[in-house]
C-alpha cells in the first residue's frame, strides 16, 4: 500500500487567511536544558490543511466532535480543474464527470494553486464553484468536498458556497496539497480533525491510501 500525504506543514510564518492570526509554535522545553523536547501549539481550528464543519457558518449545525469517525474517511476522487487563468468551477464541468462524482464520498479539486502556497498570489483569483454547481453537488450524497486553494469562496467574498455546501450537510476541507498525483487514480481519502469540543474546523492530516 502506497499512502500520499495531502497536507501543508504547520509552521511559524506559515500562510494564513488574509487578516487572520498567525499560529503560535514555539519550543518550550528541551532534552538538552530539561530533558524533554516540547512545543507550544497554539492555532486557529482553520490554520493550514483544516476542515471545515456545517457549524463554522451556520447555527446550531453539527460540529466536528458530534460526527462518527466514520464521517472522515472513504472513497476518493480528483477533478482536475487546473487552468492558467482560475476562473469558475460551473455546473456543466460537474456534469461531464456525473458517474466518477457520484461514485466517490470525497470529491476533491485540482486546481493548481498548491504550487503557489507562501506566494502572496495564493490568496488571489483561484477557482472557485459556480453557485449552481455548488447546489448540484450538495445532491450527490457526497461526505465532503476539498480544495487546494485556501477557501471555496474569493478571499473577502460573503461565504456563499460555504453556506450551499454547509446546508447539504458536508465538510469542506481546504489548503490540500499535492493532488496532482492522485489524478485518475483510485484511492481511500482520510482527513482526520483533532476531536475538538465544539470544533467549527480542526486541522487534519489529509493522506490518501493507494492499493
Amino acid at each position: 500500500m502506497t499512502v500520499l500525504d495531502l497536507t501543508h506543514p504547520l509552521a511559524p510564518g506559515m500562510p494564513v487567511y488574509p487578516g487572520a492570526d498567525a499560529p503560535d509554535l514555539r519550543q518550550v522545553r528541551t532534552v538538552a536544558r530539561d530533558g524533554w523536547d516540547e512545543k507550544w501549539i497554539g492555532l486557529s481550528s482553520h490554520h493550514g490543511t483544516h476542515m471545515d464543519a456545517p457549524a463554522h457558518m451556520l447555527e446550531g449545525a453539527p460540529t466536528l466532535d458530534r460526527m462518527e469517525a466514520g464521517r472522515f474517511l472513504g472513497r476518493g476522487w480528483v477533478a482536475d480543474v487546473s487552468s492558467p487563468g482560475g476562473g469558475c468551477i460551473g455546473l456543466a464541468v460537474l456534469e461531464a464527470r456525473r458517474e466518477a462524482i457520484e461514485g466517490c464520498d470525497f470529491l476533491l479539486f485540482h486546481t493548481g494553486w498548491a504550487a503557489r502556497w507562501g506566494r502572496e498570489d495564493y490568496f488571489r483569483d483561484f477557482p472557485v464553484l459556480a453557485p449552481d454547481a455548488a447546489q448540484w453537488l450538495g445532491e450527490r450524497g457526497l461526505k465532503g468536498i476539498g480544495f487546494d486553494t485556501v477557501s471555496a469562496d474569493p478571499v473577502g467574498a460573503d461565504s456563499r458556497i460555504h453556506r450551499i455546501l454547509f446546508r447539504a450537510g458536508l465538510v469542506l476541507i481546504e489548503n490540500l496539497t499535492g493532488l496532482d498525483a492522485l489524478l485518475g487514480r483510485s484511492f481511500q481519502f482520510i482527513c482526520l480533525p483533532l476531536k475538538v469540543a465544539e470544533a467549527d474546523g480542526s486541522p487534519v492530516r489529509a493522506v490518501a491510501l493507494l492499493d
